[in-house]
């Protein structure tokens, strides 16, 4: 099924008219969108949802979810079409519900479906029943229960749930500590709002965003160490936009980086990125193939993320992929900050220490072939398009190619499968005399191109993070191993291919005190690697409440790096000791100011009060706007 793309496409009317103005058309591809068939036949001519309508399984891409748009009004329940060969057939589905998120595969067996939904029982007076903004039979009396054998039991974890998610290793749920119905005209004197966001994890740390009282549209970042309970200041002034917007990118190419913005005092933007999952933070170098200007003082690379793509300043996000080894590709400003002239677009082959401008003004772009060839077609907006760049040397030289005669809107490139195709579908729509709107997809197969396979000769051993350290023993070493890959020559001109994996060979390194973060009450004097006690932390216990013992946590001021491997070198003692006494949940009003930090440390009662993953952050933004909650 590696060859097949379903395409879904929806014509909707404006609300308040019936649903008979509405339809739905479903393509299918079975040469990676060379060719498209119209097989909307199997839908019996129903309208699919178009927020969460397919849905496909992972790891398993033949098992196919169709949801139907039908009016909650109705009594039956939702519907669905499930197909199990890819789209070459699809059976209908009547459920006793109605699906409000998208249906998911269950993690462990893709024949069962997860799905969250509003009973049909509750929906038949839908219309007469009157809700406050968080009404309590839907918001903070939810029970959180686990099942362990696919829903036949479950069994009670948590109560007086707000919502949940998880992310990595990590399970978050948003308690409400007391129960209240807030009506419309309380929002009116809410002034000072503070929300928490999750801005990514995996099984061994989180990256926590906690914003500044008020709208400052920024906050701090936190990072968690192995169990989700202690947490250390990463970044300050963090940009978290208006817009719910985060600039926050885990660079996947290489690891341990991640680049985001941030917003200073006097206003610009600029862009900072860490090497070492969020131990330190800098700004990016300038790229040699590039000049600021007399007038400029300070000049770096800036990019553009998340939040210039919701204000139209670029089209797409920064790239990268886990295949095509420290690899990044993104737009960028140079200078002092971040600007809103239209930006270059800028590649890093090292992850992200150096850069080099490879493309003049904004452009819609991917990787194939595993990073051996970069594609790009000018972003132009309301002008036609009919060329596409292409480059096999990471961006250095590009080529071009006239892929129709008749110009086309761009709306974007699609790759399939990923990165590791050499097929690339140019997405866009031509307009006819009559004003019909007509879409069009070419699909570029590149391997007429690079014909050859790649060989051993073709590859090189390359270092990672072997800008880090200049001396022998701390070369290349990044929590703990350095990481040696063999990755393809800029000047070779041949394939991966589709079956291409990464080679790489770790070592362990000595321990140092980058290795550690300074635990808490302590802090790093500028310019140094040395955990120094903090004045007022000084003579007191740092505890911490787990599973209703309060812990004392007994530390000479740095605690490990969570997912840091080195061995033997610098091993600063740490250990944590039961002191016997019970500790319960906090008792907050949730109208009354309550801080993030207990006095010494901050304990994971009040993360699980105030976090929330990535996954629920929208649906707390929008609290963030309706409750009048200083936490």
């Amino acid at each position: 099924w590696l060859q097949v793309i379903l395409v879904l496409s929806t014509v909707n009317v404006p609300s308040g008219f019936n649903f008979e103005g509405r339809s739905s058309r479903l393509y299918r591809s079975g040469d990676y969108g060379k060719t498209f068939h119209d097989i909307s036949s199997v839908m019996n001519n129903r309208f699919v949802k178009q927020e969460f309508g397919i849905v496909t399984g992972p790891g398993n891409s033949h098992q196919v979810i169709l949801t139907v748009d039908v009016p909650v009004s109705e009594e039956n329940g939702g519907v669905i079409f499930s197909s199990v060969d890819a789209g070459m057939s699809f059976k209908e589905v009547q459920l006793p519900f109605h699906p409000s998120q998208p249906i998911s595969f269950h993690f462990s067996n893709a024949s069962y479906l997860v799905a969250i939904g509003t009973d049909v029982s509750e929906t038949a007076n839908i219309n007469c029943k009157r809700f406050s903004l968080f009404d309590a039979d839907r918001r903070g009396e939810l029970l959180l229960r686990r099942s362990q054998d696919l829903g036949e039991t479950f069994t009670t974890i948590a109560q007086r749930i707000f919502s949940f998610g998880y992310i990595g290793g990590f399970l978050f749920t948003s308690v409400m500590e007391k129960l209240v119905r807030l009506e419309t005209w309380l929002c009116i004197h809410c002034f000072h709002f503070q929300f928490y966001s999750v801005l990514d994890g995996d099984e061994d740390m989180i990256f926590m965003h906690v914003d500044d009282p008020g709208d400052t549209n920024f906050g701090t970042i936190y990072t968690s160490d192995d169990r989700g309970v202690v947490y250390s200041k990463s970044l300050e002034r963090h940009l978290f936009g208006a817009e719910g917007k985060s600039d926050f990118t885990n660079i996947t190419s290489l690891r341990g980086v991640y680049l985001t913005n941030v917003l200073e005092k006097d206003g610009r933007i600029r862009t900072v990125i860490s090497f070492d999952r969020g131990g330190e933070w800098r700004l990016l170098n300038k790229p040699n193939n590039t000049e600021c200007g007399h007038n400029i003082k300070k000049c770096n690379l800036h990019i553009h993320g998340e939040y210039s793509h919701v204000k139209g300043l670029a089209p797409v996000l920064p790239l990268s992929d886990p295949s095509a080894v420290g690899l990044i590709i993104a737009h960028g400003s140079l200078g002092d900050s971040i600007t809103s002239v239209p930006p270059d677009v800028y590649v890093s082959s090292d992850g992200g220490y150096t850069w080099t401008r490879t493309l003049r003004g904004s452009h819609h772009y991917a990787i194939l072939d595993s990073g051996g060839l970069l594609v790009a077609v000018e972003a132009r907006g309301d002008r036609l398009v009919s060329v596409v760049k292409f480059s096999t040397d990471e961006g250095q030289c590009w080529k071009i190619y006239n892929f129709t005669e008749q110009p086309i809107f761009l709306a974007g490139l699609a790759s399939e499968p990923g990165t590791k195709t050499l097929n690339i579908s140019i997405w866009g729509y031509r307009t006819e005399e009559n004003f019909k709107t007509t879409w069009v997809t070419v699909t570029i197969d590149f391997e007429h191109l690079l014909t050859r396979e790649c060989e051993d000769e073709d590859y090189e051993e390359w270092l990672a993070h072997s800008d880090m350290g200049l001396d022998s023993e701390t070369r290349g070493c990044i929590l703990g191993y350095r990481e040696t890959f063999k990755r393809l020559k800029k000047l070779s001109v041949c394939r991966n291919g589709r079956n291409y994996v990464v080679a790489r060979e770790e070592s362990p390194c000595l321990c140092t005190r980058e290795d550690y973060l300074c635990d808490y009450g302590y802090y790093r004097h500028e310019n140094s690697s040395e955990c120094v006690e903090q004045l007022d932390f000084r003579d007191q216990a740092l505890d911490v409440c787990l599973n209703g013992e309060e812990n004392e946590i007994v530390t000479s001021g740095y605690r490990k790096i969570p997912g840091d491997r080195c061995k033997g070198g610098f091993t600063p003692p740490r250990r944590m000791k039961t002191v016997g006494k019970h500790c319960g949940k906090l008792k907050a009003d949730p109208l009354e100011s309550v801080s993030f930090f207990s006095s010494t440390v901050i304990v994971l009662a009040v993360v699980c009060v105030a976090a929330v993953t990535v996954l629920i952050t929208a649906m707390l933004l929008i609290a963030k706007k309706m409750l009048c909650t200083r936490r």
